[in-house]
């Protein structure tokens, strides 16, 4: 593991380490394990069972290495609590040993990439969180956390930012987005049927536009995208005129807030996770980047080949956070310019830049 996820793994644990006790012993299985958010959950469970539990929590990671990277779990395989399963969580899954915990964050995250996939995109979260929920049920968990996302709000109309749990939403569900926004709004409906029906411990996370180390280079999302302008002496490329604004959660403040709802004992709600803190237009970060890097670059605003590039591209994304401050103690706490500058760094140091 490197120096700049090390320190990130050592924040994560050092905030979570009481309530974690309830991994201790037991098994968590996490699917997409080797993807940006899974691999940072897989690293914080095996630091904690290497300096804080007395006997490790067994870890199982599925996932089928379509965009994930299998690089970000090689330390982990040496482990005898550890056990990679390549599978497509799609298809059925059985599992002979008792799980305790199930974590499902198996899911093509990029609109770049779950536009060229959308069967796959629907299948891993709709397919995937049925099987992962009869699992579930079956094994009788004590906790299962599904990653859903801010996606699920679609657009927000004025009046709904900041963006509370209990807003329905504005999506499309025939538009180039529909087949990630609408199947994770499916699967956040399975989640609550089997909590309901079966008695399934769910929690639901909502991710607002998470970032940090581990995020591939070529991943198409905003920041590694102009991170990868800049690292390469290029002009950053907008396909917009820069208005639009997002507000970014560091690794960090997000992992910790999952394993918060993941160890809770509000089972069937809802938790958006995310920086309330600054909300900023793509120009800014565009412009912030740039200064973090300094580099002398040009920032260019053009027209993208792809027609369905912006097509029901949300104009704002910010989260409310009362809910899980109130009910989780959660306080997001690193600036974007301290997370901004440690995603630069580790980009140069991952990819010899």
């Amino acid at each position: 593991m490197d120096k700049i996820i090390e320190q990130d793994i050592k924040e994560i644990t050092d905030s979570i380490k009481k309530i974690a006790q309830k991994l201790e012993g037991k098994t968590l299985l996490v699917t997409g394990g080797t993807g940006f958010i899974g691999s940072y959950i897989l690293d914080a469970v095996s630091f904690l069972n290497e300096n804080h539990f007395k006997k490790p929590c067994n870890l199982i990671c599925l996932d089928n290495l379509i965009v994930g990277d299998e690089h970000r779990i090689s330390r982990l395989l040496e482990k005898e609590y550890f056990k990679f399963i390549k599978h497509d969580i799609s298809k059925p899954f059985e599992y002979a040993d008792s799980i305790d915990f199930i974590i499902h964050a198996a899911s093509i995250a990029s609109p770049t990439f779950y536009r060229l996939h959308p069967i796959e995109t629907i299948d891993a979260n709709v397919l995937g969180t049925r099987n992962l929920l009869e699992l579930g049920a079956e094994k009788k968990i004590k906790s299962f956390l599904y990653f859903s996302s801010s996606e699920t709000y679609g657009d927000p109309i004025e009046g709904n930012i900041p963006t509370p749990e209990t807003y329905k939403g504005n999506v499309s569900f025939t538009g180039p987005r529909a087949c990630y926004d609408e199947s994770k709004r499916l699967g956040e409906t399975l989640c609550i049927a089997f909590f309901n029906q079966r008695n399934v411990p769910v929690k639901i996370a909502r991710p607002f536009n998470v970032y940090g180390p581990g995020m591939r280079l070529d991943d198409k999302r905003v920041i590694p995208d102009f991170m990868n302008n800049v690292l390469h002496n290029e002009p950053i490329i907008m396909y917009s005129d820069g208005k639009d604004t997002r507000s970014f959660c560091y690794a960090t403040d997000a992992i910790i807030g999952f394993f918060k709802i993941l160890l809770s004992d509000f089972n069937g709600e809802p938790f958006n996770v995310g920086n309330d803190a600054e909300e900023i237009s793509m120009i800014k970060l565009a412009e912030t980047i740039k200064e973090i890097s300094g580099n002398k670059i040009e920032i260019i605003s053009r027209e993208s080949k792809d027609k369905n590039y912006l097509k029901d591209n949300p104009h704002r994304r910010l989260p409310d956070l009362a809910k899980i401050k109130k009910l989780l103690n959660y306080e997001p706490k690193t600036d974007l310019k301290t997370g901004l500058k440690k995603s630069i760094d580790w980009y140069k140091l991952a990819y010899n830049l």
